[in-house]
């Protein structure tokens, strides 16, 4: 028997999983894919930018932000819950992330840009050096150390100096994937090569920035530092995200050692529910149909990204699963004409009370389905990539819906 059936195992539907299992509960989570992590930076954000300011306390402007946006699901919880969910998130990290001072990290792009961000590996902790070298690899096409040491200078003040070294992650490969460098730097007898290539290349600097590819299964971060003798930083790059494996890895582990039912690769393609109440979902599972019960439904099926959001050829946007009412899709300039100002698109989304459950936008005191939470993408009210908040928001709003199962809450 299923207390709660998780749907979506992105960074929302593990968070959920993992909380309600450690409380006792039997979970089973439904996923079609591994959700979005392996494609993210493998950090954590809270709140990156107000008013495309850089911010430097998250939980200090929280407040403020929130009484600016009280459509904000951040506004749907206190500044109380947002924190101790992410500590708690943190712990189940096993060490991935470090935990915070409650001030953002400014982490290099593979742009060469300073972005902000509020959980990071201890791999990519900058250090207060003055000089670092920026170390590229000839057959990794999307880090070039020219163009990340200029912006360096030029936008953060950093000195800088690039350099390039030829070590093919498999023999005779010209064209590689980051992948590829994290599996062999698994390997102590390449990474040795590797410390030698960059020994031999490099000058005196005090750092040295490399692609975030330093493993998936073993610490080379802090072998490389050892071997080097000076701190190491990974720098985020396109996906595929070695941070974000190494994460997405570590949650699924935790969820199944607590005992989590984990399905993937099957997609949820309906329900049934009486008039208040979700009594199954069913999922389209080797070629079949098949009903999952539970007292419970989290949903965390993302937004646009995972098609949990869709919009038709007449511009009009419903939700794909449980057809949930939305709030702003009514609006007729979702997309404005100027590309840098904010898109209302991206604020259409699922209203919902303070205990997750969704609400109608023209009911707000009255839950459509008395056991259906909703988190993560799905809710109305932000511009995640404009604020860096999405993390937040699915860390935040996951553990929510969890406390709200486990306190019994049906008011």
């Amino acid at each position: 028997m299923t207390d709660t059936i998780v749907i979506g195992a992105g960074l929302a539907g593990l968070t959920a999983s993992i909380r309600l299992a450690e409380s006792g509960q039997a979970v089973t989570l439904l996923s079609f894919g591994e959700g979005g992590l392996p494609l993210s930076q493998g950090t954590i954000d809270v709140l990156g930018y107000v008013e495309n300011q850089p911010v430097r306390a998250p939980f200090t402007e929280m407040s403020g932000f929130i009484k600016a946006h009280p459509d904000h699901p951040y506004a749907f919880l206190s500044s109380t819950t947002i924190s101790t969910a992410i500590s708690w998130f943190t712990d189940q990290t096993a060490g991935l992330l470090q935990p915070s001072d409650e001030t953002n990290h400014f982490v290099p792009t593979a742009l060469g840009a300073m972005r902000p961000t509020y959980l990071v590996p201890p791999s990519m902790v900058f250090p207060d050096v003055p000089r670092f070298a920026v170390v590229g690899i000839q057959q990794i096409k999307d880090f070039s150390p020219g163009l990340i040491a200029e912006n360096l200078t030029r936008t953060a003040n950093i000195q800088t100096r690039p350099y390039w070294i030829d070590l093919p992650a498999r023999p005779g490969e010209v064209d590689s994937s980051p992948v590829h460098y994290a599996q062999a730097l698994d390997n102590p007898d390449f990474l040795s090569r590797f410390v030698d290539k960059i020994v031999a290349t490099i000058g005196d600097e005090d750092a040295v920035l490399l692609p975030a590819i330093l493993g998936l299964h073993t610490d080379a971060h802090s072998r490389l530092t050892e071997a080097l003798q000076r701190p190491v930083v990974e720098v985020i790059m396109a996906p595929p995200s070695i941070p974000g494996i190494r994460l997405n890895n570590q949650l699924v582990k935790r969820a199944k050692e607590w005992g989590v039912r984990v399905v993937l690769g099957s997609k949820v393609t309906g329900f049934t529910a009486t008039k208040d109440h979700i009594t199954s979902v069913t999922l389209h599972q080797a070629g079949r149909d098949q009903t999952y019960s539970g007292d419970n439904v989290i949903y965390g099926g993302g937004g646009f990204e995972s098609g949990a959001l869709v919009v038709d050829s007449y511009g009009k946007v419903r939700e794909a699963l449980f057809d949930l009412p939305l709030a702003g899709a009514d609006r007729l300039d979702l997309i404005t004409g100027d590309y840098w100002k904010p898109q209302p698109l991206f604020e259409v989304g699922v209203i919902v009370d303070p205990s997750m459950r969704v609400v109608d936008p023209g009911k707000p005191k009255k839950p459509i389905y008395h056991n259906l939470y909703v988190v993560g993408g799905l809710l109305a009210g932000a511009q995640r990539w404009i604020e860096k908040s999405g993390d937040g928001i699915a860390i935040a709003s996951a553990y929510q819906a969890a406390e709200s199962i486990l306190g019994g809450d049906r008011s």
